[in-house]
């Protein structure tokens, strides 16, 4: 991978841990059962890529662009995506884990995570406005401050979320959910 731009590749079972990438852009290019856990990604292009399979725990993605990025069946695990460029930053999660990622103060509206773990996730003053949480475990996931309209958390778990410290309008719950939004009160619903 030394090369400044790769543009239609196909990366499959590259073991690349703990290893330092500067400035070099990826398009339309897709990464399956790679290993990138502790690595360093400074100023990378990542523009229509699928990781497929691949484990980035711990990655670094210092000033790096996402731009159309589908992460599917991945570990995430501690992935701070606020280091990545704001604009633009259009991701996709799929049966994948995020738990201990930060997304705080990131603009990521109509974000899709589906079947996901996100234990621990940071959403402080994101703007998640027509994301949906579809079968994703948020438990322990920080909301403070974050715009959460038109947010579907329908089919989410474990959420906890105080809609006076955030702002919620015409997002979606299950009655089933709907415990998260009262935890504060500390009340009891049966």
């Amino acid at each position: 991978m030394e090369t400044n731009i790769h543009e239609d590749k196909f990366f499959k079972n590259l073991i690349y841990s703990k290893k330092e990438t500067k400035i070099i852009d990826f398009e339309k290019c897709s990464f399956t059962n790679c290993e990138f856990s502790n690595s360093v990604f400074y100023s990378c292009k990542f523009i229509d890529c699928i990781f497929a399979g691949c484990d980035l725990t711990m990655a670094k993605l210092t000033n790096c662009q996402l731009n159309n990025v589908i992460f599917k069946d991945c570990k995430l695990l501690g992935v701070n995506f606020s280091d990545c460029m704001s604009l633009p930053f259009l991701v996709k999660f799929e049966n994948s884990i995020l738990d201990y990622c930060s997304f705080a103060r990131k603009k990521m509206q109509k974000t899709s995570f589906t079947n996901s773990s996100m234990k621990n996730v940071d959403f402080t003053e994101s703007d998640l406005t027509g994301s949906a949480f579809s079968n994703s475990d948020l438990m322990n996931a920080a909301f403070n401050k974050t715009v959460l309209k038109q947010v579907d958390f329908s089919t989410a778990t474990n959420y906890v979320i105080d809609p006076e410290m955030n702002t919620i309008k015409k997002a979606r719950f299950s009655l089933y959910g709907i415990s998260g939004l009262l935890n504060k009160y500390d009340i009891i619903i049966e």
